[in-house]
């Protein structure tokens, strides 16, 4: 499943207990006559697929929806539901945040008159 919205929150890798889980939230707002706020979860390697994005972008993610059973400590079973996103991309034609290293120019202190050094 997909959907589509414009990133309102982006969160930074949260590290889980002690077994090196990550996960990172996004939120998108979809756009429609009663917008909804979504958060959807990036968890493990695909955490870094949020690294090249950010807020106010428009964005479709493709999701999987999860579901798991916890039984609490009087034995009543309780349901949780989550929306995991393995794919993200830019609509409308946006380019991607691309981190330029900042260039860094070369000093040389040879042709420096008060040179005085013996090598």
């Amino acid at each position: 499943m997909e959907i589509t919205g414009k990133i309102k929150v982006l969160n930074d890798t949260q590290n889980i207990g002690d077994n090196g889980f990550r996960k990172r939230e996004v939120v998108i707002t979809t756009e429609e006559q009663f917008p909804q706020h979504i958060l959807i979860e990036f968890t493990q390697d695909k955490c870094e697929l949020l690294d090249r994005y950010a807020v106010g972008q428009d964005v479709k993610i493709s999701v999987n929806f999860r579901g798991r059973e916890w039984i609490n400590p009087e034995g009543v079973p309780k349901y949780f539901n989550s929306i995991q996103g393995w794919r993200i991309e830019l609509l409308n034609g946006q380019e991607p945040i691309v981190d330029s290293p900042t260039e860094i120019e070369p000093v040389s202190f040879l042709d420096e008159p008060d040179n005085d050094l013996p090598f």
